[in-house]
């Protein structure tokens, strides 16, 4: 099983306002690039054995798109803290079967992904992106039908879209 979260916000210009596209607001979130084949992705990763879903997702972002794992003990803890906080309420937007290059006859991967919305942009405004692990790259995307996603996370974009009536 794999944890994919999606942690997003409002695009706003230099006065703070919602940025409009086609009379909606336009969503930003968090991307990595894959160290392994360069297409950008959600931060997610596999669920360790006797992970809960949860600790994986916190664990995979934190990874990721934080450089948890270069990290001094009191940057990682406070990491953690401001992880912890944004990831106390999320709401579920897939689980289940997903179209992936690693399937195969006999074996295929299955998520949950999971949207961290920040409604107000003054948490995750705060986090300091710092890719790490199997991430090359860290970055703002803003959301839209144009996107190039690995796998089938710009299937999750598009029901995160939905969901938060954001532009597509």
């Amino acid at each position: 099983m794999q944890a994919d979260p999606i942690v997003t916000r409002w695009k706003r210009d230099q006065k703070g306002v919602k940025v409009q596209k086609n009379g909606s607001p336009v969503l930003q979130f968090i991307a990595v690039k894959r160290r392994d084949n360069g297409e950008w992705a959600l931060p997610g990763g596999m669920v360790d054995a006797g992970e809960v879903v949860t600790m994986t997702i916190k664990r995979e972002f934190g990874e990721e798109a934080m450089g948890t794992l270069a990290a001094s003990p009191a940057e990682k803890k406070q990491i953690e803290e401001q992880i912890n906080t944004l990831f106390s309420r999320g709401a579920e937007i897939y689980r289940g079967y997903v179209d992936d290059p690693r399937n195969t006859d006999n074996a295929w991967m299955e998520t949950i992904a999971i949207n961290f919305h920040d409604e107000t942009g003054d948490s995750v405004g705060r986090f300091k992106l710092n890719a790490g692990d199997d991430a090359v790259g860290v970055q703002w995307m803003d959301l839209g039908r144009e996107l190039q996603l690995y796998a089938s996370h710009v299937d999750f974009m598009r029901e995160t879209a939905k969901r938060l009536s954001a532009s597509w």
